[in-house]
């Protein structure tokens, strides 16, 4: 018993001071390339693919964990300006790593009105090259993708700020429109 505890504290301490291990990251796609193909399933188990969305603006971001303080701010910011974002003609969808049912209970908790995507298995996180894992444990990167109505990336937010990703999206996107 005595030494698990010691393998534990010192298996703690480590994960502590030892450097964050990150992965390599994929390749972003670029603006103007095609978006990366995807099927995932949102909080309430209907399926979604880019063609679904075909001949809208599509807002596909991507976020590291559900009720993380951050991520919260992120999907409430994006649920206040639903109705903006709509009107511009795009459609919003979140991407986390996180299972079906920890996305319901988000959702349900802070009346989240636009699909929430389960990337359980990281596929898609890996083809849009925000997978990334730090201490052994596998994220998305708070990364946001402006995808147009022919499925081709507009515009590529990296590191984004959570209480502003919305804003800066919807501002985007109407001086895209306005200039197409």
């Amino acid at each position: 018993m005595r030494r698990f505890s010691l393998w534990l504290m010192l298996t703690l301490l480590l994960g502590l001071i030892a450097p964050v291990y990150a992965d390599e990251p994929a390749a972003l796609p670029q603006v103007g390339q095609v978006a990366p193909d995807f099927r995932l399933q949102d909080q309430n188990g209907k399926w979604h693919t880019p063609a679904d969305h075909k001949g809208h603006w599509v807002v596909l971001y991507f976020y590291p964990k559900d009720f993380t303080p951050g991520c919260t701010k992120e999907v409430c910011t994006f649920r206040d300006d639903i109705s903006k974002l709509r009107q511009a003609g795009a459609d919003v969808l979140g991407v986390s790593l996180d299972d079906v049912k920890s996305h319901a209970e988000f959702a349900e908790k802070y009346h989240v009105p636009f699909p929430l995507l389960s990337d359980a298995d990281s596929k898609t996180a890996q083809a849009y090259g925000v997978l990334t894992s730090k201490v052994g444990f596998k994220y998305a990167r708070r990364t946001t993708f402006l995808i147009d109505p022919q499925g081709k990336v507009a515009k590529v937010y990296q590191d984004v700020d959570p209480e502003k990703n919305s804003a800066q999206v919807l501002a985007d996107l109407q001086s895209l429109k306005a200039s197409g």
